[in-house]
């Protein structure tokens, strides 16, 4: 019997149970070798052969076109926010950015120190709790990129669409990657930090168009050319070796699932069920536009927010763990990654409910 909490955290975030068992049982002695993973040389030919694998499965889960070349980097999402516009925004150039809260402010803001930036859209209108409609997009005509995030993970706002641009698409999909189907070919590049859907710290998935290469500036350090990553599988020095490890073991756990597919049906139900909940209680509010709310991150606020220290100690006491909002925006949020079961969900609904009737 596990006596794991559920963890409610956006990031780092839960890892499946399984893959932590693996990793335990592996821990000191990988397959007979007598050492860990984490001991290995990354040129060896057993890292080398975990390191493809992964590889390859993260390629089978997005069925990922064979013209895309997949990196796994350092520095997490936060640092490419200046590799981008270092590998693909020329000197003169301009990139479009859509600004739909924090993460996507902060690529603008680093971009902005690499050349010209055109916010083409912001929802700072809607007060970031809706996108705004695509036909009032302002895009620049032979714009270097168009980048967003396809999910704020402290806002809890999600674009359920793909935006159209001539442009290529360039997306922060950090917190939403993996959790369902996904048609690679409509982006140029997809980035994602590892720590909520992907495995620990550490790391950075990218996947990248190969006509996209060769393009950075001159000034580009070297560890941040994507080509250089390309041109030495990952490994143009020591990688994230254990976190990459890990992320193999995470990709394995989910094609024993059933692949992206089964996570889809089994994220559509948690995220119903809770904002299900959250809609028909007087006592709880979600503020997010129906349309663009998150699969993934749930915020939703307590009719009297003088009650958020008694909720979040009796979630703790329970074992429902890391619920409070972020620092800017307040409030409470549940981070509902692939890692978590309808159980969890279940379990905080529970909870709610009882708060609910004794604090109501």
């Amino acid at each position: 019997m596990s006596n794991r909490a559920f963890n409610f955290c956006a990031g780092p975030a839960a890892l499946p149970e399984a893959v932590l068992k693996r990793a335990q049982a592996e821990m000191l002695d990988w397959r007979g070798k007598g050492l860990s993973v984490m001991e290995m040389s990354h040129r060896s030919d057993d890292y080398t052969a975990i390191a493809e694998k992964a590889e390859q499965d993260v390629r089978d889960l997005l069925s990922i076109p064979s013209h895309y070349k997949v990196l796994f980097l350092q520095g997490g999402a936060s640092q490419q926010f200046a590799e981008i516009p270092l590998n693909l925004l020329p000197e003169g150039g301009t990139a479009d950015y859509v600004d739909t809260g924090i993460w996507s402010r902060k690529a603008i803001d680093e971009a902005r120190r690499y050349g010209n930036v055109n916010v083409a859209a912001s929802g700072k209108a809607h007060d970031y709790l809706a996108i705004p409609a695509e036909a009032e997009w302002k895009l620049t005509p032979g714009a270097a990129y168009l980048h967003y995030a396809s999910n704020e993970t402290i806002g809890g706002l999600e674009f359920d669409w793909v935006p159209k641009a001539n442009a290529p698409l360039v997306v922060d999909m950090s917190s939403d990657i993996l959790s369902r189907p996904l048609d690679v070919s409509q982006f140029g590049m997809i980035y994602a930090g590892a720590q909520k859907n992907i495995g620990p710290s550490g790391l950075v998935l990218v996947i990248i168009r190969e006509d996209l290469l060769g393009k950075a500036r001159a000034v580009c350090p070297t560890m941040l050319n994507y080509t250089v990553a390309a041109e030495n599988g990952s490994m143009y020095n020591t990688p994230a070796s254990y976190s990459w490890y890990l992320a193999g073991l995470v990709f394995e756990w989910l094609k024993e699932q059933g692949g992206v597919a089964a996570m889809e049906a089994r994220n559509r139900a948690k995220k119903d069920r809770l904002y299900g909940f959250i809609d028909a209680s007087s006592f709880y509010h979600n503020p997010i536009a129906p349309a663009a709310r998150s699969w993934m991150n749930v915020p939703f606020r307590l009719a009297d927010e003088k009650l958020d220290k008694a909720f979040l100690a009796g979630a703790d006491a329970r074992g429902l763990l890391n619920l409070k909002g972020h620092r800017s925006v307040g409030g409470m949020r549940a981070s509902i990654y692939n890692a978590l079961g309808l159980d969890a969900i279940e379990a905080l609904v529970g909870y709610m409910a009882e708060f609910e009737k004794e604090h109501g």
